[in-house]
C-alpha cells in the first residue's frame, strides 16, 4: 500500500489552529466524518479510547493516532500539520505538530499493522519531516507526504 491509497488531499490540512490534543482529535474526527459520512463523535470516541491505552505520540513531534471503524468503511488516513506544536503526552515529552491519523475497518487487523508501519517509516525520515513542516499549503503538504 502507498500513502496516496489511504490519504486524499481533502483529508490533508496544513497550518491547523489547535490548542490541545483533544482539539486535534476533534478536527481529525470531523474530517473523517465529512470524508466517510460517519458520525464524528463515534470516530472521536474511538480515537480517545485508543489514546487511553497509551499515547500515539511517537516522538520527534509526530503522532499517529489510530482507531478501528466499522467494516462498512475503507482504510482512511487524515494528516494535519499544526500551526503551533501542541502538548500530546508523547513518549519523548516533546510537543507534536504532525499528526497522521489512520482509521481501519475492524476486520482488517493485519492491514492495520501494515498501514501503521508504512506511516511510521515515512515519518521517521528527518528530511521528509523537515519538508512537511515547511509546507505552506494543503496541496504542498499532500504532495510531500505522498511523494517523498
Amino acid at each position: 500500500m502507498q500513502i496516496n491509497q489511504l490519504l486524499t488531499q481533502d483529508c490533508t490540512l496544513s497550518a491547523v489552529s489547535c490548542s490541545s490534543k483533544k482539539k486535534a482529535l476533534e478536527i481529525i474526527s470531523e474530517l473523517a466524518a465529512d470524508k466517510l459520512s460517519i458520525d464524528a463523535k463515534l470516530v472521536f470516541e474511538n480515537l480517545l479510547t485508543r489514546e487511553r491505552l497509551g499515547t500515539t505520540g511517537v516522538g520527534c513531534g509526530i503522532a499517529i493516532p489510530h482507531a478501528r471503524i466499522s467494516d462498512d468503511y475503507p482504510v482512511t488516513g487524515i494528516f494535519i500539520q499544526c500551526e503551533s506544536p501542541i502538548d500530546y503526552s508523547a513518549i519523548d515529552n516533546q510537543p507534536v505538530d504532525l499528526l497522521f491519523a489512520v482509521l481501519v475497518p475492524e476486520s482488517q487487523c493485519s492491514e492495520h499493522l501494515k498501514t501503521l508501519s508504512l506511516i511510521a517509516g515515512k515519518l521517521s525520515d528527518k528530511q521528509v519531516c523537515r519538508q512537511l513542516r515547511a509546507a505552506k499549503t494543503d496541496a504542498e503538504l499532500f504532495d510531500v507526504i505522498c511523494t517523498s
